[in-house]
């Protein structure tokens, strides 16, 4: 059996959401893609979401933001969010690390507060992105056992 492209393993996953989900998804990797040109997505297919990671490197501690697809709803986490200044209190959540928006629509992504955001945590990385380069897509893991793609 011929292995599937990233590209297409990726369509795969999206495709087991509603078309509601997959479709702001798709919206939201779009747009991460042209704001980060040259990005590499590390894609892990988890047990409670599927995760798109960007970064500069392959390396997931280099990641900077994830595109999260979860059931219901589509998040954009800021990987080193707890350093990134973030004086509107955007921002959720409380941990050392990772901070997060919940995307009402992929438009939000436009909205010039969270494009602050972004280019602050894009300031703020531990490895810079160098916005060369075509980008890679790479999966990094499917886990065997996930929650349902789809609300129940």
């Amino acid at each position: 059996m011929k292995t599937q492209s990233p590209a297409k393993q990726l369509d795969r996953f999206l495709a087991r959401y509603t078309p509601e989900i997959a479709a702001e998804a798709r919206a939201a990797l779009a747009k991460m893609r042209e704001r980060l040109p040259g990005g590499v997505e590390m894609v892990y297919d988890n047990y409670n979401a599927l995760v798109i990671g960007f970064g500069p490197t392959e390396r997931p501690s280099e990641a900077i933001f994830s595109v999260v697809v979860y059931p219901r709803w589509v998040t954009l986490c800021f990987l080193q969010g707890a350093k990134v200044p973030d004086p509107q209190k955007r921002l959720q959540g409380n941990g050392k690390q990772v901070r997060h928006i919940r995307l009402e629509s992929a438009d939000d992504l436009d909205s010039p507060g969270v494009r602050d955001l972004i280019t602050r945590a894009l300031e703020c990385a531990t490895r810079p992105m160098d916005g060369t380069g075509d980008g890679q897509l790479i999966i990094k893991s499917i886990s065997p056992n996930q929650r349902p793609r789809r609300p129940v």
